[in-house]
């Protein structure tokens, strides 16, 4: 088939598929990617642009306004407003992420499956194994070369060793990378094997059809089965993509839930469970020039107190965005603009545990959701971490990034405090959401899951979803290739197979 742009399509628009999915990002990438190979007709559904390795910008404020939902404003409401970002163009974040790849974590399976028993027959370690070889391979992860991780990683390095916990270079979807720390705007270069370029790519020349810049508003449902798709393209024309075999869902724990909720399709918990990933930083001061925004953007990661929730990140920002998160006003905020060659920034990934839901209200889409104490305590502890790893690497001064501490802390002392007695409302912090999680959970029980262990819809048939809200729980790290892994045994099911690579 082809791409076609919804910017093109101006008139009312009719095609019939076998299978239709909503979503090109990780998830909606792989079913495509792997039914195609099956030899079946599939249509993929994308709310955002189709861009080139070119048609990214250096500015980040400009990737973000052109990139993401909201222009990467989206905010959760509850005890304090965080900002989560959500992507908006084909590929989905896999354009604009950090590349980072992990595999499932056992332990986090293990957590699944004693809460559900169901859940190993429908998906069987050796199989989530196999199908996480295979991604790995066709989309090139290995650790982040050492001529390309940059003066940030090294000084993590230095600072995780100082204090005795684990570190390692990160694991990346990237072959060639040149260390330009665009990965957040998407790679000027191509480097990055992000998914429409390694699986979305091959399955439109395989004869998938793509429609990009069309937003689903419409899952049509017949006799009790999903039956299509309905939704306006950019141009203003109506589409309408009629699925013979199957309808498959992968548009993110957060707009996946919203398409069900906005049509009346509410059976199970659909929009409950929301988990994610809640980040907070702080930055070091060092004497030497460390040109943060120079090498991958993020290269280094500490995994010793994983066990604790808490995974350590280097992070590289554009220039902009680097400098509106300096403090100060005046001549204070001069002198760090100045300066800001001496700053580096590192993030902590929070494991929380807090839930909470994804509700439509007058057509807009909004997420409720308040870390617990607990979560809380974490953050305090991440930016204890962090600090003490600044200072162990050398740092002169550390900016804990939290409210009603000083932005120049000189010593690991004056960091105790944040950990024993800090704030507990996550207000206080400098905090963003990246992964989320559990919105249509799987499980054998069709009062308590959206889905069962096959991903197919307990009350709709020929109904699939596939991305990141079916997992029960959130990881604990970045979850791509995890999405991917289960997305395949997905499109397994969806073909009429088992679960088995």
């Amino acid at each position: 088939m082809t791409h076609l742009r919804g910017e093109d399509i101006t008139r009312e628009h009719d095609c019939r598929v076998d299978v239709a999915i909503v979503g090109s990002g990780p998830a909606g990438s792989t079913v495509a990617h792997d039914l195609t190979r099956r030899g079946l007709r599939v249509a993929v559904i994308e709310a955002g642009p189709w861009r080139e390795p070119g048609d990214f910008p250096l500015d980040t404020f400009e990737s973000m306004g052109r990139d993401y939902r909201d222009m990467g404003a989206s905010v959760t409401v509850g005890s304090a407003p965080i900002p989560y970002v959500q992507a908006k163009l084909v590929g989905g974040a896999s354009p604009i992420n950090g590349a980072i790849c992990w595999r499932m974590p056992r332990d986090v399976y293990d957590e699944w499956v004693a809460r559900d028993r169901r859940l190993a027959e429908g998906l069987p370690w050796e199989a989530i194994e196999a199908h996480t070889d295979a991604i790995e391979a066709l989309l090139d992860v290995r650790d982040t070369a050492a001529e390309v991780r940059g003066r940030k990683a090294e000084l993590m390095a230095l600072g995780a060793d100082a204090l005795g916990l684990r570190h390692r270079p990160i694991r990346r979807n990237v072959t060639g990378c040149e260390g330009l720390g665009r990965c957040m705007q998407g790679c000027p270069k191509g480097r990055k094997n992000s998914v429409d370029r390694a699986l979305l790519q091959p399955a439109i020349e395989r004869g998938a059809l793509l429609i990009s810049s069309m937003e689903v508003a419409e899952v049509l449902v017949e006799r009790g089965r999903a039956v299509g798709l309905r939704g306006k393209a950019a141009g203003g024309g109506r589409v309408t993509v009629r699925a013979d075999r199957a309808v498959v869902l992968a548009a993110s724990a957060v707009q996946t839930p919203a398409l069900l909720l906005s049509n009346g399709l509410r059976g199970g918990p659909v929009g409950e469970h929301f988990q994610c990933h809640p980040g907070v930083s702080a930055a070091g001061r060092f004497r030497e020039p460390v040109r943060m925004w120079e090498g991958a953007t993020q290269g280094h990661e500490v995994t010793g107190l994983r066990h604790e929730g808490l995974k350590f990140e280097t992070l590289g920002f554009g220039l902009g965005l680097l400098a509106s998160r300096l403090p100060g006003t005046g001549r204070a905020f001069a002198d760090r603009v100045a300066e800001m060659a001496h700053w580096l920034d590192w993030g902590v990934a929070v494991r929380a545990e807090a839930e909470g839901r994804v509700r439509v209200l007058g057509g807009r889409t909004v997420v409720f959701y308040s870390p617990t104490p607990r979560d809380i305590a974490r953050f305090r502890r991440g930016v204890r971490v962090m600090g003490d790893m600044f200072f162990a690497a050398g740092a002169e001064t550390v900016d804990a990034g939290v409210r009603g501490f000083s932005h120049d802390l000189r010593s690991p002392l004056e960091l105790a405090p944040i950990e024993r007695g800090g704030p507990t409302s996550a207000a206080a912090f400098t905090a963003a959401i990246t992964h989320m999680f559990g919105t249509c959970r799987m499980g054998s029980d069709a009062e308590a899951s959206v889905v069962g262990t096959d991903f197919a819809h307990h009350r709709i048939a020929r109904l699939y979803i596939a991305d990141s809200s079916v997992f029960p729980s959130n990881l604990g790290v970045n979850p791509q290739v995890s999405i991917m892994a289960l997305a395949a045994i997905a499109a397994a099911r969806v073909a009429g197979e088992g679960p088995r690579a």
